[in-house]
């Protein structure tokens, strides 16, 4: 996968409310492109990993816990688990994961074996199924109703965000910025899957964001980070886990 067979898009988006907010796009080629997990030991922050690693393509994955830093959810690196802070029940299995192991999968964990092969990272909600958005006021995967986990509900108003999402030809990569007032208003989850539609996603899952948001595209940050409305983080924010966007052998 040739840096030209990869696409980028900047994007202004205007919301209902009269707000904009900038829209990052990268589309990889699924014929020639794989997707695969990295979980870090230490929180890093991506976008120096990704230059230290030559690791040019990637996207924040799942969501953590603080003290010590590990993952909010499964993760499985080479069918290998890593350990984590499970989802507070009954949520596990109805929580929406990216499964790669020869074919990338948006699903939720309960139609996945008990020890899947290959990669996995639990994230959510899923965003978009059949070409048509499921941000419909139901709480599936249990994020309003387990949001004690988070630092908020993060179904709740727009924040920074990130998303992956699935068509027939394509990978679609996205993240959006927010918290500067009268520049970025940033989007909520209804919001966010309208746009992975308008995209051309069939399928699509949102990933970690707010202060995590990060997109990585040749090797550069592209979003920029903002920790708190109207607080620039002076770098990107160190994260547990992430996708990597890789030539397919």
């Amino acid at each position: 996968m040739g840096s030209d067979a990869i696409s980028y898009e900047l994007t202004r988006v205007r919301l209902r409310d009269g707000q904009e907010t900038t829209v990052y796009l990268v589309r990889y080629p699924r014929a020639r492109c794989s997707v695969r997990v990295v979980c870090f030991a230490e929180p890093r922050r991506l976008d120096h990993w990704c230059a230290e690693n030559g690791r040019p393509e990637a996207v924040v994955a799942g969501f953590f816990v603080r003290d010590p830093y590990r993952p909010l959810g499964e993760v499985r690196v080479d069918g290998v688990p890593i350990e984590h802070e499970p989802v507070s029940e009954p949520w596990g299995p109805r929580r929406a994961c990216v499964h790669a192991d020869g074919e990338l999968r948006l699903v939720q964990r309960g139609e996945l074996a008990a020890d899947p092969p290959g990669d996995l990272v639990m994230a959510g909600p899923m965003l978009v199924e059949g070409g048509r958005s499921l941000m419909d006021g139901e709480d599936r995967e249990g994020f309003s109703a387990g949001s004690a986990q988070f630092d908020s509900d993060i179904t709740a108003e727009r924040h920074p965000r990130c998303a992956l999402g699935l068509s027939a030809t394509e990978l679609l990569a996205v993240c959006c910025d927010g918290r500067r007032s009268g520049v970025d208003g940033g989007l909520d989850l209804s919001e966010l899957a309208r746009l992975l539609i308008s995209f051309g996603a069939d399928q699509a899952i949102n990933l970690d964001g707010g202060g995590s948001a990060t997109l990585v595209h040749r090797g550069h940050l592209l979003n920029r980070p903002y920790s708190q409305h109207d607080q620039p983080a002076p770098e990107s924010r160190p994260v547990v886990t992430a996708l990597l966007f890789e030539p397919s052998s």
